[in-house]
């Protein structure tokens, strides 16, 4: 189980060197993956985006720069988090658990979450609690790590839990933060399981759209629209 008093300690303890540290540590990587999320975004066409586990705004600010036009909320329950992502241009912000979100039903077309729904306690008490807040026929969006398959998983699993976390360590100066980050890679949910994940919570049509031979991944599934009376 997933410590959320944890997870709150280690992520104030980095908000200053979070981004830098991202940057740095997939060696831009993690830039054109939210890319792609955008553009995935950008066919559905909201007016309305919820942005959770939003932490310094990558995500929302990558959205809002392709798409100026999209309403968009950035929430997360880390303060110092969300005090870096006002600073870099975020102003729509709400600091809240993910988990219990204090919005109405089906106030978004779209809800995001990148690198966030691992650090959750409950993946699929979260993922219900996205799905009541999309609105029928709007969609959900997952950006998180995955484990790659086959020759490729050994030398990851050396990189994730033995020399990230010291090039980490050097650039944010909390190592321990990033020795829980390939641990909970490791049990995250992927591939298939995400999507049954997915299916369970009441969305539909999941699909998986693997990044750089497996080691991220992109997740979007649609909320059934209200039948017809």
């Amino acid at each position: 189980m997933i410590d959320p008093g944890f997870v709150h300690e280690i992520f104030s303890a980095i908000a200053e060197r979070y981004v830098v540290a991202n940057h740095v540590l997939s060696l831009g990587a993690d830039i054109l993956w939210r890319s792609r999320a955008v553009e995935c975004i950008a066919e559905w066409k909201p007016a309305r985006l919820l942005d959770v586990a939003t932490g310094t705004g990558d995500l929302a600010l990558a959205i809002l720069r392709e798409n100026p036009e999209v309403e968009v909320l950035g929430v997360d329950f880390c303060e110092p988090m969300l005090q870096v992502a006002r600073r870099r241009g975020l102003n729509r912000t709400l600091c809240a658990d993910a988990m219990h979100l204090p919005l109405p039903d089906a106030s978004f077309e779209v809800v995001t979450v990148a690198f966030g729904l691992r650090n959750m306690p409950d993946y699929e008490a979260a993922l219900r609690e996205f799905h009541r807040l999309v609105c029928p026929g709007g969609h959900v969006l997952i950006l998180d790590f995955a484990m790659p398959d086959g020759i490729a998983a050994a030398p990851y699993r050396v990189y994730l839990h033995r020399v990230l976390p010291r090039l980490a360590g050097c650039i944010t100066a909390q190592r321990e933060a990033y020795r829980y980050l390939g641990a909970s890679i490791e049990r995250f949910p992927r591939g298939a399981e995400m999507l049954e994940l997915l299916r369970t919570t009441g969305f539909q049509t999941p699909v998986a759209l693997p990044l750089c031979g497996g080691i991220a991944a992109i997740y979007t599934a649609q909320k059934p629209q209200l039948l017809s009376a």
